[in-house]
């Protein structure tokens, strides 16, 4: 069977390359086509999948004509927000009332066409996969809609596939988010067949807007058991030195349209410094860090014993490193739990409620008395013994494993069902 994987950014290429591992390793075959920054090509996970027999990878940029990539790039860019950050949201309104949806539609339409007969010509059926995609979404919902549209034309079933978890048990976690209603921009996940989602928290955001039967819960590819020991052997060598220290701390930063208390983040942070052979590092969030207060601080920057970790930094690395993990409300921060790392979940550092703190309470931190108490336990006990396994156990089942603990099996089966689904509802007819 023959799949069709859009990738755009870090976190989706972080939690589909499972998936399209297991897709080859089941006897598929698949294109990949970078939709993003084109520096994703050199990303270790995309070089691990371009060596895997039956998997092409290409940025769609090396895939349409250059005038039509510029204005396909274009239309991307009138449409999606990056755009306010350069020209006045009046210029962008008018800019877009000229340049309207029926000038649009060419361009979507003939790149759709041009990247699903590069795949599917002369196929009999398959599945085109793209990660979530919301209204708000930094890749234009108007070219999905018809990319999506035309995979159905020609017999293709469609899926979404996660790109992150849900740190949150809470709604209301971003700037300007005042009201309990549905939050309408998950709507735009209605446009595929198959909606899929690690857990029934992360559900929840979706089910206003689909029915039961179009969304799956199948557990989080990224944090299953059988990937992290194969991401163990293919991951990068860890730039991150040995270290002296006694007690080695790393904070994970959520991006800045997070409700984050900075100030006394700032306060924590120099807390934690001020302890005697203690070593932190500020993992800033892979899209967008540079907007957060927290990596722009010069005092912070001056502390000897205190660092913002770089891009060639990864997470992985970095929890390999660190004894200790201060979350904000982070799902990458769910491999420490699967590790038995202790991980704090500091819920009174931003607006909401973590799933850490939800479903294991010993990891919550609850003001700055909680921090002190902790890091000075770590120096004198040790960081062993941390969990109540009973309530990490529940965390893994719930959150991690839903479904049980072969999570990427599920995943190949329904991509298998898509990509069949349309030629056995024809031959049944």
């Amino acid at each position: 069977m023959k799949a069709l994987f859009f990738l755009r950014h870090y976190n989706d290429i972080d939690h589909i390359t499972p998936v399209i591992a297991k897709w080859i390793e089941s006897g598929h075959v698949c294109d990949i086509i970078l939709i993003g920054n084109p520096k994703f090509l050199n990303d270790y996970r995309i070089e691990f999948l371009k060596k895997l027999d039956g998997a092409r990878v290409a940025h769609v940029r090396d895939l349409l004509p250059p005038f039509e990539f510029l204005r396909w790039r274009l239309q991307v860019f009138l449409l999606t927000s990056s755009l306010r950050h350069f020209l006045t949201g009046s210029l962008i309104d008018t800019l877009t009332r000229f340049y309207n949806a029926r000038r649009r539609e060419p361009i979507w339409r003939s790149t759709a066409n041009r990247l699903l007969e590069r795949s599917f010509e002369g196929s009999d059926g398959g599945v085109v996969v793209f990660d979530w995609i919301t209204r708000n979404s930094p890749v234009c919902i108007e070219w999905v809609e018809i990319v999506v549209s035309s995979a159905r034309a020609m017999g293709l079933g469609t899926a979404s596939l996660p790109h992150g978890d849900s740190p949150h048990v809470n709604r209301l976690i971003r700037h300007h988010e005042w009201s309990l209603e549905p939050d309408t921009s998950f709507s735009a996940a209605r446009i595929f067949d198959k909606l899929v989602v690690p857990n029934e928290l992360c559900a929840a955001r979706f089910r206003p807007f689909l029915d039961d039967q179009s969304i799956a819960v199948l557990g989080s590819p990224r944090y299953c058991d059988e990937w992290l020991e194969k991401l163990a052997k293919l991951s990068p060598v860890p730039v991150l030195t040995c270290s002296g220290s006694q007690l080695k701390v790393v904070i994970f930063l959520r991006k800045a349209n997070f409700t984050t208390f900075w100030e006394e983040v700032v306060e924590v942070v120099c807390m934690i410094a001020a302890f005697p052979g203690v070593e932190l590092v500020i993992k800033p969030h892979t899209r967008g860090g540079w907007k957060q207060s927290l990596t722009r601080n010069a005092s912070l920057r001056r502390l000897p014993n205190v660092s913002v970790a770089g891009d060639d930094v990864h997470s992985m690395h970095l929890m390999n490193w660190a004894d200790v993990i201060i979350d904000l409300a982070t799902s990458v921060a769910f491999e420490a739990v699967k590790a038995k790392k202790p991980v704090l979940a500091a819920d009174y550092l931003h607006a909401g409620r973590s799933a850490l703190a939800h479903y294991m309470p010993e990891t919550e931190l609850r003001c700055r008395d909680d921090v002190y108490r902790r890091i000075k336990e770590f120096l004198s006990d040790g960081c062993d013994f941390f969990y109540v396994e009973k309530h990490r156990q529940h965390f893994i089942n719930e959150m991690l494993h839903a479904g049980g603990p072969d999570v990427l099996p599920r995943y190949v089966a329904l991509l298998e069902v898509q990509a069949g689904r349309i030629r056995i509802n024809s031959e049944a007819a």
